[in-house]
Order: C-alpha cells, then structure tokens, then sequence
C-alpha cells in the first residue's frame, strides 16, 4: 500500500499557512496544522479543518507556540506516531509561515525593540525552521521528495520603517532556506523560501501605517491588485510536482510582478 501524503502547516490558521492548507488539501494532502490562537479565534481554526474534511481529506491542528521546544517535541511525536498507524503516511511538505514580530524601531527613537522582543520576533520567524527540521529528521517524517517551503517577503532585504525586527527574520530565514537545500539534498529533500508580494493578511495589518503600504503596493504590482494567499498557495501546491525535483535553495518571488517595478 502506498503512503498517504500529509503535509505540515506552521501557522495553518490564517494568511499564506491558511490558504495553503486548503490548496493542498485540493490537491490530495491531509493536513497536520499549527496554529497559536486564542479562545476566541478557535472557531476560525475548527472551520479550516472541517473545510479540509470537506475535501475528503484528513485534518490533525494544535494549537500551541511553535517556538516552544516542548510542544514542538510533542507534536513531533503526535505526528509520528499518526504517520505510523493505518493508513500509513509520509509528510511530504513543510511549510514555515509563522508570524510573532514587536514592530518597534531598532534605534533613533524614544521607544526602541527591546533584546528579548527582538529575540523572539527573529526565534519565532526564522530559527524555528531549523529546530521543526531537526525534529522532523529525528524523528524519521521525512523521505526522499520532501518539500521545505519558508515564507518570505520583500523585508528580506529591504528596510521597512518599524519593521526591522522583521526584516532580520525574513533575511535569517532566507538563509536558512539556502543552508538547508545544500545539506538536504543527498537526502532528496528540497528546500526553498517563498517571496510572497504585499498581501491584505492578519498580520499585515498589525504594521504602522499598513494601508499606504498596500496602497503603494497596489500601484507599483503591473496587476494593479495586491497579491493575495491563494496566489501563493497555488504556486507552492504546483512547487509540490515531482518534476521540480531539481529546485532548491532558491527565494522564488510569487507577487505579480510586485518586486521588478520601480
């Protein structure tokens, strides 16, 4: 009997992690998802699995902090243990889109992003990559033809007024993609970092001053409209086909066109 592909999704509840896990449930996945949320946000969570479900597809969340070394252990192991039993499965994807940032300037003003807060914002939005394929090779979940996908954006390498924090996590993040693709690929696996355009998400709207940020976006994509999730998990369900094989290491940019105009 074959495997049945599962597909993980860290930061499944809303934005780019929530578009994703539908689209690839669209495409024959079921869904491990990791979401932190509050009480009050779990009814949005529950309705994303039950529309996996609708799909014919299975659906497994936890809601916990990605960033925690304890929780990530156990839903490694709540994975695995899943991924063993009838039917058998094999996580063919990965997908880091996890958003915890302090948006504060890093110097030159009153109030400046304090140690901690910057450690958590770069820990939660690029290092937790790592520790989540660490874990996922201990533990076995991975096989040849495993996709690694990171989500990204223009603050990579850019400077974005507030957004520093941000900005070292994105550019982090961009690294880590490149550094696990090189030591990834005896094993078959591929990894590569998802340069998303500006998007109407959850946790764009948490920046300063985020309309004209999307309004400029806007007037600068040759779409003339912002990029928005399902342009992008389409693109990551289609990265999926056996036939990108060859593909890693790379920051694919998937934003209409957003970045080439001036």
């Amino acid at each position: 009997m074959s495997k049945q592909p599962w597909a993980l999704i860290l930061g499944a509840s809303s934005g780019f992690g929530e578009a994703a896990a539908l689209e690839l449930a669209r495409a024959g996945m079921n869904i491990f998802g990791v979401h932190l949320d509050p009480k009050d946000r779990l009814p949005h969570a529950d309705e994303i699995r039950e529309k996996i479900r609708a799909l014919g597809r299975e659906a497994q969340f936890f809601n916990v902090n990605a960033s925690d070394d304890e929780y990530r252990s156990e839903t490694v192991e709540a994975i695995r243990q899943r991924l063993a039993t009838e039917p058998p499965g094999t996580l063919r994807v990965l997908l880091h889109s996890l958003s915890m940032a302090f948006l504060k300037p890093l110097a030159g003003a009153e109030q400046v992003i304090a140690k901690k807060q910057l450690e958590i914002t770069v820990d939660t939005m690029a290092h937790s990559l790592v520790y989540w394929v660490q874990d996922c090779l201990r533990a076995g979940l991975f096989e040849w033809g495993t996709r690694i996908f990171a989500i990204t954006s223009a603050g990579g390498s850019r400077a974005i007024a507030n957004y520093g924090a941000v900005c070292t996590a994105k550019a982090a993040i961009e690294a880590h993609i490149r550094q696990l693709a090189l030591e990834l690929a005896p094993a078959g696996i591929t990894a590569n970092a998802i340069l998303a355009g500006f998007a109407d998400t959850p946790s764009m709207r948490l920046i300063p001053g985020y309309e004209k940020i999307l309004a400029l976006a806007r007037q600068r994509n040759p779409h003339r409209r912002l990029t928005t999730p399902e342009d992008v998990a389409r693109t990551i369900a289609a990265l999926c086909h056996p036939a990108t094989y060859w593909m890693t290491g790379n920051t694919l940019h998937v934003d209409g066109g957003e970045n080439i105009a001036g």
